[in-house]
C-alpha cells in the first residue's frame, strides 16, 4: 500500500488515505524562535474499510473493534461502522436486503457494531453470504490506532476454513503477489469507496511471462460508498498458478483486498504487499507449515536478484536449495520453499545480493497434509514502527510472531480487557538480531471474551511482526495470519513559529 510522507498544507485530504486527520494549534506568533522540531499528536479521525466477508450461505463473520489508550486525546469521539450501499457480495442491492445477525434481523444501514471506549474491544457478527462491505469512521479518542479485524469461519465448500483480514484505509495503489487464476482458484479483488464521488480504477495481472492484456481490468467505476468484488478470472482467459495483482486508482480512492479462495486447500485473505523496496520480510511463518511457496515481483526496468534467508530462533540461516531468487522484470517468480521452518518459528527476509531493485512479494502457507490442508498468505509488512494493534483474539489459538533482521530489540506487548471482562496485562521480550520468535502471549486476567494485543518497540533496530489464529475444525487446521505494520495512531504535526511583525514594515 502506498504510504508516503505529506506535508502539512496537503494534510487534510492526504492524511485520510493513509486512515488519519490531524488538527493543531496555531502557535503564538510573539518573538522570532527558531522553529522546532514536528511534534507527534494523536489522529483526529480514522476511516476502516472492510470487505464484504464471503459468498457462502454457511459463514459466520466476528467484527471485532479495539482502538488502544493514547496519550493526549480528548474524551470525546466516537466510531461505527456501517454497510456500504451498491452491491453486497451475492450482487444484490445491500441497501434493500435485510443483514443477517445471530438471532437478529438488522437493517443494512444499520451499526454492525457500536466501539466500546478506548482499551476495550467491542463485537459484533453477522452470517450468511448477503453480509455487505462496510465503511468505518472514528473521531476524537476512538481515533489513535482504531483497529478492526473481520474473521470468517465457513465450514464446507470453496475456501473452506477461518478466513481473516484487517480493516484497511483507503489508498491509490495496491500489490498483491499471490493472487491466481489456476483451475481450482477463485480470487476476487474487492474494491471499496469511501468517498462521495465515484472511483476509477485500473486492475493490471502479471503472469510468469509479464503483462496479461486484459482490457476489461481498465477503467472500472467503483459507485460513492459502495464496494465491488472483481472476479479475476472474468478480465482474463489466462488460467495462471501464480499472478500478480496491480490496482491503481485513476480517480478517487478506494480500499482493497483479494480473497484467494481453493477447492482442495480452503482459503483466505491476501491483504496488500508493502510498498516496492529492495528489502522485504515476511514475518512469523507457523513452525507446522508443511508447505510454503514465495511470490516475487519486480514492478521497474531491472531485473533483481534476492538473498532468501530464514530468520529462526536461533539467527539467520540459508534454506538448502533456495539460497537465492532471480525475479525477471514484469514477471511473477514462484519458488517451492517446502517446510522451510523445519518446526520452528520463522520470517522470510529477502534482500538484494548486488544491486538493489525494488520487488513486492508474499508467501502462500499450507498447514496439514492430504485432504486436511488449510491455506493462508503473509504478505511482505513494514516494520512495527512506533506501535501495532491487532485486535480479535482469545486465550486459545492466538500466536503472535516478532523479528527483528538487523539488530537485537526490546519491544512491550500489552493485552487489553476482553471483550466481557478482565484485567489488561503487559510484558517486556527481548528480541535478538536476526532472530523470530514466538512470543509467550500475554493474556489478560480473569479474561471473558476476545482481546487485544499492541505491540510498541521499546528500544533497538526495527520489529516486524504477524499475529496467527489457529482452529481445528473436522481435522483441518484451519488458521489466518496478519501482518503488524504501525497503526498510524500518531502523527508529526510541524511547529510553525515565526514573527509575522515583520511582514508589516
Amino acid at each position: 500500500m502506498n504510504r508516503t510522507t505529506l506535508s502539512l498544507i496537503a494534510g487534510t485530504a492526504a492524511l485520510a488515505a493513509v486512515t488519519a486527520f490531524a488538527a493543531f494549534d496555531s502557535p503564538s506568533a510573539s518573538g522570532a524562535a527558531a522553529p522546532q522540531a514536528a511534534a507527534r499528536l494523536p489522529v483526529e479521525r480514522t476511516s476502516l474499510l472492510c470487505p464484504a466477508p464471503s459468498m457462502s450461505d454457511i459463514a459466520d463473520t466476528a467484527y471485532t473493534s479495539f482502538t488502544p489508550v493514547t496519550k493526549g486525546t480528548g474524551s470525546d469521539g466516537k466510531a461505527q461502522l456501517q454497510a456500504a450501499g451498491g452491491q453486497s457480495a451475492d450482487g444484490t442491492d445491500s441497501s434493500r436486503k435485510s443483514k443477517g445477525g445471530k438471532g437478529a434481523d438488522k437493517k443494512a444501514d444499520e451499526p454492525v457494531l457500536t466501539p466500546k471506549a478506548p482499551g476495550t474491544p467491542a463485537t459484533g457478527e453477522t452470517s450468511g453470504a448477503e453480509a455487505p462491505a462496510l465503511i468505518g469512521t472514528a473521531d476524537g479518542r476512538f481515533a489513535p490506532g482504531w483497529t478492526v479485524q473481520e474473521t470468517t469461519e465457513v465450514a464446507a465448500g470453496t475456501g473452506r476454513g477461518l478466513l481473516g483480514v484487517n480493516c484497511t484505509g483507503a489508498d491509490t495503489e495496491f500489490w498483491f503477489p499471490g493472487a491466481s487464476t489456476a483451475t481450482g482458484r477463485t480470487d476476487y479483488v474487492h474494491l471499496t469507496n469511501p468517498d462521495d464521488s465515484a472511483a476509477v480504477v485500473d486492475i493490471e495481472l502479471y503472469g510468469k511471462d509479464g503483462a496479461i492484456k486484459s482490457p476489461l481490468g481498465e477503467n472500472l467505476t467503483v459507485k460513492p460508498h459502495a464496494s465491488e468484488p472483481i472476479l479475476l478470472s472474468t478480465l482474463t482467459d489466462e488460467r495462471q498458478a501464480d499472478l500478480t495483482v496491480h490496482v491503481s486508482v485513476r480517480s478517487g480512492r478506494v480500499g482493497a483486498a483479494v480473497q484467494a479462495l481453493d477447492d482442495k486447500v480452503g482459503g483466505d485473505w491476501l491483504a496488500a504487499a508493502a510498498d516496492p523496496a529492495g528489502s522485504q520480510i515476511l514475518p512469523g511463518i507457523p513452525k507446522d507449515a508443511t508447505d510454503v511457496r514465495l511470490i516475487a515481483f519486480a514492478p521497474g526496468d531491472d531485473d533483481a536478484d534476492l538473498k532468501i534467508r530464514l530468520a529462526s530462533p536461533d539467527g539467520l540461516i540459508t534454506p538448502a536449495g533456495n539460497e537465492s531468487l532471480h525475479v525477471k522484470s514484469g514477471m511473477s517468480t514462484a519458488v517451492d520453499l517446502g517446510d522451510v521452518t523445519r518446526g520452528e518459528a520463522g520470517s522470510l527476509v529477502l534482500t538484494p545480493t548486488d544491486q538493489t531493485v525494488p520487488v513486492v512479494a508474499a508467501l502462500q502457507v499450507v498447514r496439514g497434509k492430504g485432504d486436511r490442508k488449510e491455506t493462508a498468505f503473509i504478505p511482505a509488512t513494514a516494520a512495527v514502527g512506533t506501535r501495532a494493534t491487532s485486535a480479535d483474539n482469545s486465550a486459545k489459538g492466538t500466536t503472535l510472531a516478532l523479528t527483528a533482521p538487523t539488530g537485537t530489540a526490546t519491544v512491550k506487548v500489552t493485552a487489553s480487557a476482553g471483550s466481557e471482562g478482565g484485567t489488561p496485562v503487559t510484558k517486556t521480550y527481548t528480541i535478538k538480531s536476526g532472530t523470530t520468535q514466538n512470543v509467550d502471549v500475554p493474556a489478560p486476567a480473569g479474561l471473558k471474551g476476545t482481546y487485544a494485543l499492541t505491540v510498541e518497540p521499546v528500544s533497538g533496530a526495527p520489529v516486524y511482526g504477524s499475529r496467527t489464529l489457529a482452529a481445528t475444525e473436522g481435522g483441518v487446521p484451519a488458521f489466518t495470519v496478519q501482518t503488524l505494520p504501525n497503526d498510524h495512531g500518531m502523527v508529526s504535526v510541524p511547529r510553525t513559529e515565526q514573527d509575522l511583525s515583520v511582514l508589516q514594515k
